[in-house]
């Protein structure tokens, strides 16, 4: 005998996401502080891309000059991570990172005054620890606000950071363009707009209150934590293949392949859109250790598989070079983009929420020396020695892929007998 059922209510039908869900968080502070990530890094890529441009053609510094205030600005910046961590962490991340916004539209606004090196190196400096603050002092803000997917939320923030960072590129290619003086120094004010765009949205972030230190705790755990300091020395080797799109594929393309010029723009975009729209997806369940320490391993794998098919495209001819090169750019940007989950996780995962930022900090020095190096040693071995350089750095990277896990596992038993040995001895 049939039994009738009543129909399904409508409220029990599951209900899909909008185009507005699918693309922001939802409203509240993790949407606030995803907009202040956007206009932030949307002024960055303005100025990135047109900086030097600007400090040669219309402050009239020369190149070595310039690049010179550049590493002194990065290099203090370095150190003073870890400082606005600290702070951070002690007086409110909210109140902090405002307080670096302005602090970043001031030192932006004296580039507009800088006419000599004295006056560039300076202002370089400050901007630099502009710059190095505002990393370590956002971090505890995006654990504070990560909500149940906190993994989630920093792949988006990441991949909006990336969206930003291209479409300021775009907006500074006007700019280019039309090459005058006027236009150079909109995209200057565009930047220091930015900096102050992004504290006012902050100012509608709710207060996070600091977390108290456990007792016993030190002013200085980062620089004591084996398994913090052991994923850092990681990520700072593996954060050197993030100057190959950038740095080092421009170059092999257009001195060493039969590549048509094109392809130099042709894979970048291709990394940036599959950075936007794949990093979200690929960060799912990277929610521990163990599983970071499994992304570094597929990393390491695909950042050496790439590296190979881009060298690949040396010794063939265009029609050829130019599928490698997309084939290879593919691949690539695959094991970036599980670095960067891995990353992501190591850096807030093996934090104590009391001292996220200051850990941040630290972690930024291993992202700092590796952008200050990454040109140098890539130039060295890749371009220096050609094909043989290419597979030593690609030698280079699945070595550092598959230490990861049982590096920081070991670092973990051997100083943390709790939930970060579990994760890996479970696992």
């Amino acid at each position: 005998m049939a039994v009738n059922t009543p129909p399904r209510a409508a409220t029990d039908e599951p209900v899909r996401p909008g185009l507005r869900e699918r693309l922001l968080p939802g409203p509240g502070p993790r949407r606030t502080l995803a907009a202040a990530t956007f206009v932030n890094a949307f002024g960055s890529g303005m100025f990135m891309s047109s900086s030097a441009l600007y400090f040669t053609r219309v402050v009239h510094l020369p190149m070595h000059q310039v690049a010179f205030g550049m590493f002194v600005g990065a290099m203090v910046g370095l150190v003073a991570g870890i400082y606005g961590g600290r702070i951070a962490d002690r007086w409110g991340a909210r109140e902090t990172q405002i307080a670096v916004m302005l602090a970043g539209a001031a030192s932006m606004g004296g580039f507009l005054l800088v006419d000599a090196l004295w006056s560039f190196v300076l202002i370089s400096t400050l901007t630099g620890i502009v710059f190095a603050a505002d990393k370590s002092s956002r971090a505890p803000l995006i654990r504070g606000f990560g909500g149940d997917d906190p993994a989630g939320f920093r792949a988006y923030l990441r991949a909006g950071t990336n969206l930003g960072i291209s479409l300021g590129a775009l907006a500074a290619g006007v700019a280019i363009q039309l090459d005058t003086a006027p236009a150079y120094l909109a995209l200057v004010a565009g930047r220091a707009l930015s900096f102050a765009g992004c504290a006012l949205a902050l100012l509608w972030l709710p207060r996070l209150a600091p977390i108290p230190a456990p007792p016993f705790s030190g002013r200085w755990d980062a620089l004591r934590d084996r398994p913090y300091l052991a994923a850092t020395l990681l990520n700072c080797l593996m954060s050197l293949h993030f100057a190959v799109p950038t740095f080092l594929l421009p170059l092999w393309i257009v001195e060493h392949t039969q590549a048509p010029r094109w392809m130099v723009s042709g894979v970048l975009v291709l990394n940036t859109v599959l950075v936007i729209t794949l990093q979200v997806a690929v960060s799912r369940n990277v929610a521990d250790p163990r599983a970071a320490g499994v992304r570094m391993r597929w990393a390491g794998l695909a950042i050496c598989a790439g590296l190979g098919l881009m060298a690949a495209a040396g010794g063939v001819p265009a029609w050829a070079a130019v599928a490698l090169l997309v084939a290879a750019t593919a691949v690539y940007t695959l094991g970036e983009l599980w670095h960067a989950a891995a990353a992501m996780e190591y850096s807030f995962g093996l934090a104590p929420a009391h001292a996220q930022g200051q850990y941040a900090g630290v972690f930024g020095l291993g992202g700092g020396l590796a952008e200050a190096l990454a040109p140098s040693v890539l130039g060295a071995l890749a371009l220096g020695l050609g094909t043989p350089g290419w597979f030593l750095l690609g030698a280079l990277f699945l070595t550092v892929g598959l230490a990861g896990r049982p590096l920081v596992a070991w670092a973990s038993r051997t100083t943390r007998p709790s939930r970060v040995a579990a994760a890996y001895e479970t696992s």
